[in-house]
């Protein structure tokens, strides 16, 4: 028997032909850089819905809008450039998408930019940047200390979890400028399969993980992707 060739033409099968796809960079700060990720990931959902757009969702009995983002932020660190990618059904204009988000956004989350990639394309991370300012009056001992560091052939920490290890982060250390003056650390980290170095592993060896038990916010200033130029050093 013959079939109605408009009919075969399902809802589902429309959805698929005109998915489209989005990337944001986005800062978290503020009272939100206290948000867990699972938090997080509620409120871009809440955001979403209340800027109205055609998001796309997984299949199964509960359905959840196709997010994601391209690294889990740190609780308490701030985010100047985050990353995430939504799915939707329709294509709608980059300004328009930019504009219905920002014009829902809580205080601590900002829209920094949106741009359209292929659907196919998932974020890869190769590296991240964390900065934390540094006070001025260790500013000279820790140039010092910077360059026997990025000297040495390893650089060997104690890493506690998952299981109690030695483990050599200097292969990760792409970079540990100091911007500002001298008064900003930047610790540009590799990422690869064997995993990175973590922020507070770089500070202690540099003999300032104090900063951080004294209340000093961390900042993680960029996300190195594989598709996309390397971002300019600077906070």
């Amino acid at each position: 028997m013959a079939t109605d060739s408009s009919a075969a033409a399902s809802p589902a099968i429309v959805a698929t032909a005109c998915r489209d796809k989005v990337r944001l960079r986005f800062r978290k700060d503020g009272s939100l850089r206290l948000l867990s990720h699972h938090d997080l990931l509620r409120t871009f959902e809440r955001l979403l819905r209340r800027a109205e757009l055609p998001v796309r969702r997984t299949q199964g009995f509960h359905p959840h809008p196709r997010i994601v983002f391209a690294l889990s932020l740190p609780l308490g660190v701030i985010g100047r450039s985050e990353v995430v990618e939504i799915e939707l059904n329709e294509q709608l204009p980059e300004d328009d998408l930019l504009t219905r988000l920002r014009a829902q956004t809580p205080p601590g989350l900002t829209i920094l930019e949106l741009r359209r990639i292929d659907p196919r394309t998932t974020a890869r991370v190769r590296g991240l940047c964390y900065g934390l300012p540094v006070p001025a009056a260790r500013a000279e001992e820790l140039r010092v200390r910077l360059r026997e560091v990025l000297a040495a052939g390893s650089c060997v920490v104690e890493r506690d979890r998952p299981t109690r290890r030695q483990l050599d982060i200097r292969p990760f250390l792409r970079d540990l400028p100091l911007r500002e003056d001298g008064l900003f650390l930047e610790m540009d980290l590799a990422l690869t399969p064997a995993g990175t170095a973590r922020p507070d592993e770089v500070l202690t060896v540099l003999g300032l993980r104090d900063l951080l038990d004294s209340g000093v916010v961390l900042e993680r200033l960029w996300l190195d992707l594989e598709d996309e130029p390397r971002p300019g050093a600077g906070p």
